[in-house]
């Protein structure tokens, strides 16, 4: 194992991968202004009309269900909020960034997304469980959306030795995580963290991909994001929605985070059947993202 090497092959990777648009870039820059207003934010969605059509198709949507038919930005924004359309433009950047065909070599890419977004809709909903502010609710939908995104440069640039990764870890009792670092030298988590700094993605949502295995070594700050996405990414594996290559999620974890963020696991058992219509709303954003 040449774990150098191996790094180096994924900083290529990801030097490649695409940026984020000028505009999305300025919508993050924005929302990280205390003091903008809706009118700031719709000034610079508005300046890009692909842009525009997707966070108006996505409010009114199923994932929202929300009385009304909204056509205008502004309202859009006043009624849901900076920060939810902040995370609505993220998430459909990010998709239309790194979700086609072509990053995926070895995972599948649609069981990879339906993965993905089912740790989205349950980490938006265990959120919603804790009593968490409706403001802030969104962050962990596309916190969870993206938690695994380190998978991607791995299954491209290592296709044929990933493949055994992920059979390893389907054949016996150690986690992918556990294969990864073993055979790379390094994880898909440690890649999602490097993913985050190519993005300038805030502290949180890079702790998200880069310690949704490690919640104990995440800041303080974010480790209710982290240990909740972490635990939707346990059960998803367990209930076996889609896939990501890691079907021996590990228990010792589980543990950890019920402890952690004062689940039970009959509670979220019990969760299983409301999430699968909750992801049959959620592939709006899928197929929104493959437009752009």
């Amino acid at each position: 194992m040449d774990t150098e090497r191996n790094h180096r092959l994924v900083q290529k990777y990801i030097g490649q991968m695409p940026s984020l648009s000028t505009t999305v870039t300025k919508v993050l820059e924005v929302c990280n202004n205390p003091t903008a207003s809706p009118n700031d934010l719709n000034r610079v969605i508005s300046l890009d009309p692909i842009l525009t059509g997707q966070v108006l198709k996505l409010i009114n949507s199923a994932y929202y269900s929300l009385p009304n038919k909204i056509t205008s930005l502004t309202r859009a924004i006043i009624m849901l909020g900076i920060n939810t359309v902040k995370n609505l433009v993220l998430a459909t950047s990010v998709i239309g960034g790194v979700g086609s065909k072509k990053h995926f070599k070895t995972l599948s890419m649609d069981a990879f997304w339906e993965h993905s977004l089912a740790v989205g809709v349950l980490a938006k909903e265990l959120s919603i469980r804790k009593g968490l502010p409706a403001i802030e609710r969104e962050e962990f939908f596309v916190a969870g959306l993206l938690h695994d995104l380190g998978k991607i440069p791995f299954n491209n640039r290592f296709a044929d030795t990933y493949a055994q990764v992920l059979l390893g870890a389907l054949q016996a009792s150690q986690p992918l995580f556990d294969q990864e670092q073993s055979s790379f030298g390094l994880t898909h988590a440690e890649v999602g963290g490097m993913i985050a700094d190519k993005w300038n993605l805030s502290h949180t949502m890079r702790a998200g991909l880069s310690h949704h295995h490690t919640p104990e070594l995440a800041d303080p700050s974010a480790q209710t994001l982290v240990s909740l996405v972490a635990l939707a990414n346990f059960y998803v594996n367990r209930f076996a929605i889609g896939t990501s290559g890691d079907p021996r999620p590990d228990e010792d974890l589980r543990d950890r985070l019920l402890a952690m963020t004062g689940f039970k696991n009959e509670e979220i058992l019990a969760l299983r059947s409301e999430l699968l219509d909750e992801i049959d709303k959620a592939k709006v954003f899928l197929q929104v993202s493959s437009n752009r």
